[in-house]
């Protein structure tokens, strides 16, 4: 993948962290440059290394698999793409990210969980990543910091603008992702050339 790709792809990647860092900022009455940068770096963190945790899974089975690759990153990018597509049209609120009290909105905990459930997309980007013979380090170090400051960014744009953005980032996010799975198998099966 070219610099170019990897950087679009970190950019569809980071949308769902950037979605729930806007329902984040909603959270806030007054926003702190360090409570931002705290959901930046949760977010960024497990946006990079689940990927690394997916390479490490698809390396042990890529030599078995190389054949049907390109199929299978087709598939997962597609996979994950169409469920941000989905919940981008699911309307959903912002719902269950706020605490009760804002002194816990940062609360490791419910943190952990978010971050988990914003980058479970990444891991299985991981696995395409093996399967592609993607250099990781670079990839994931890119991945992070581009979540780390759409996250960073998101929460004082949820502030700011409330919700509105959250359902468009969520729908760029998956179109992304489905056209780099589509272009990553129109290149294998030669269709493609770029």
């Amino acid at each position: 993948m070219s610099f170019g790709e990897l950087f679009i792809l970190a950019v569809g990647l980071s949308m769902d962290a950037f979605a729930v860092a806007v329902c984040k900022g909603l959270c806030f009455r007054k926003i702190k440059f360090g409570n931002a940068l705290t959901v930046g770096l949760w977010f960024g963190i497990f946006q990079a290394g689940m990927p690394v945790i997916g390479y490490i899974l698809g390396v042990q089975f890529r030599e078995q698999i190389s054949a049907v690759d390109h199929w299978i990153a087709f598939v997962l990018l597609g996979l994950i793409g169409a469920n941000m597509i989905k919940e981008a049209c699911a309307k959903e609120d912002c719902e269950g990210v706020c605490s009760a009290d804002e002194d816990m909105e940062l609360n490791p905990k419910s943190m952990l969980m978010l971050a988990i459930a914003t980058s479970i997309d990444a891991l299985a980007v991981g696995i395409t990543f093996a399967f592609l013979n993607v250099s990781i380090v670079p990839a994931v170090s890119l991945i992070g910091v581009i979540t780390l400051v759409c996250s960073t960014a998101g929460v004082y744009i949820g502030h700011a603008f409330g919700a509105r953005l959250k359902s468009k980032a969520e729908l760029g996010g998956g179109i992304i992702l489905v056209l780099m799975g589509f272009k990553i198998l129109m290149e294998h099966l030669g269709i493609l050339s770029f």
